[in-house]
């Protein structure tokens, strides 16, 4: 019985630890530059959102904070994954909205890929 209530503390910790790292950082779509590679949820306005469905893949771009050419962050939506979100251009347009993932960048501009619709939160 001893062994076992010693064995608790340890594993308890472990998991509480685990829980805070797998939490991610909140920041503003202008901080998204400076983290380029980590995993993290960015929020803004989206200032412009578009459907380039005769593009290759068919993305959809949702550009925060600032509009297309001049977009500071984008959530980048594949066609292979659109069907999951509906119509993003529209339900998202001119919304306050977070993103869930890893922070990459194309172009110089910081994006983040959404593949789940769970990754992406209207916020009031």
């Amino acid at each position: 019985m001893k062994f076992s209530r010693y064995l608790v503390i340890p594993v308890s910790c472990c998991v509480v630890g685990f829980s805070l790292c797998a939490q991610t950082r909140k920041m503003t779509a202008a901080e998204a530059k400076n983290h380029i590679g980590e995993r993290a949820t960015v929020c803004g306005q989206v200032a412009s959102a578009r459907y380039a469905d005769r593009s290759k893949g068919q993305p959809t771009f949702l550009n925060l904070d600032e509009p297309y050419p001049r977009e500071i962050f984008t959530i980048l939506i594949w066609g292979q994954d659109r069907p999951k979100f509906g119509a993003p251009e529209s339900k998202y347009r001119d919304a306050n909205v977070c993103v869930t993932g890893k922070i990459t960048s194309y172009r110089g501009t910081p994006e983040t890929i959404a593949t789940e619709p769970a990754q992406i939160s209207s916020q009031k």
